[in-house]
């Protein structure tokens, strides 16, 4: 049988195409926190130079999580509960793209493709991160930015350490158990994080526009939320590792914040503790408590990480209040007496 040059052509420019393609989802990215088992314990990327520019590079990938709930629950109130039997919830799917740009610039995208809270494809987040500025060629600044990284975008805000290690959507590989805090401090809101790292010390400062969604509506009362951390990261060796940090947040007058109440997937335990005619999306965070503080929240999270050998701790220590405001003069940081009367 005889083909065509122009089929012979194009028969050859798609084989080209997808050797490019699977080139690109193997690209090593620089500075960038892996999605397998290399991914596990690292919490801020750190300032290593240990992936060589070669120019742009495109890596895609995903993450798929499919569990197996064989629960039972039982209460002595009128509301009956949810018929729970054993089975599988429904399959959850991440998508992730990372570009790097530049030298020491990268971007990152990951979308949710199935979820227990949205069924249809949605927009976790994205950010473009910098730890190199050679193409503003200027010495001063490449020396000063040795030690600086800077990420601005809609992504998820490093309030603690815990979302570090939390089941997102289809990526529960970071995460040694089944679920996430029962308090579960993650969101993703519009801002930008400058973060100081020199010989496992550790300074970020952050702000946002203290929501998860985006804006333009006149309010008189939204404003940003700030934030920071500081914290100590040693490696003794390769049989100790010893971190040690501390975060604040500050989200003084946000129309709709969701600190605790910003993840858009959904729990890993399915209709537990919920009623008999419960829809999964609706109910989806069984297990998790939810305070809903919306605006005028301080929380303070100190998280502990010590690792010998096979022995992993880490702990959350956790502080959040939400203060309330004034009638007559809307005050947040101050008792009304001084205002008022």
């Amino acid at each position: 049988m005889n083909h065509s040059p122009v089929l012979r052509a194009a028969c050859i420019l798609l084989f080209a195409v997808m050797a490019q393609t699977l080139y690109a989802q193997r690209s090593d990215i620089q500075y960038l926190r892996y999605y397998d088992q290399r991914g596990i314990n690292v919490f801020e990327t750190s300032k290593d130079d240990t992936v060589q520019y070669e120019g742009v590079k495109l890596r895609l990938g995903a993450n798929f999580t499919q569990g197996y709930q064989n629960i039972r629950h039982s209460n002595t109130s009128s509301v009956p509960l949810y018929d729970l039997s054993g089975g599988f919830p429904l399959a959850q799917a991440n998508f992730n793209i990372d570009v790097q740009l530049t030298d020491g610039v990268r971007i990152n995208l990951i979308s949710y493709m199935s979820a227990h809270h949205h069924n249809e494809t949605w927009v976790k987040g994205g950010y473009l991160q910098i730890d190199k500025v050679g193409f503003m060629k200027s010495e001063l600044l490449d020396k000063i930015w040795k030690d600086l990284t800077l990420k601005i975008g809609h992504m998820e805000i490093n309030y603690g350490d815990a979302h570090f290690r939390r089941s997102d959507g289809g990526n529960t590989f970071w995460n040694p158990f089944m679920e996430n805090n029962i308090m579960d401090a993650f969101t993703t809101e519009i801002g930008a994080e400058l973060y100081w790292h020199r010989r496992g010390i550790i300074a970020m400062a952050g702000m946002t526009n203290g929501e998860i969604q985006g804006s333009v509506t006149r309010a008189a009362d939204r404003g940003p939320s700030v934030y920071g951390k500081i914290g100590v990261d040693q490696s003794f060796g390769e049989r100790m590792r010893v971190r040690l940090t501390t975060s604040v947040l500050n989200k003084s007058s946000s129309i709709n914040g969701t600190l605790y109440g910003g993840d858009r997937t959904g729990s890993n335990y399915n209709y537990v503790m919920e009623p008999a005619n419960a829809a999964l999306t609706t109910n989806a965070f069984s297990g998790r408590l939810n305070p809903n503080f919306k605006d005028n929240v301080t929380s303070i999270m100190i998280n502990p990480f010590i690792k010998m050998r096979g022995l992993e701790l880490f702990g959350t220590y956790e502080i959040a209040k939400r203060s309330k405001r004034c009638r007559e003069c809307r005050s947040q940081l101050y008792p009304c007496y001084r205002r008022c009367n």
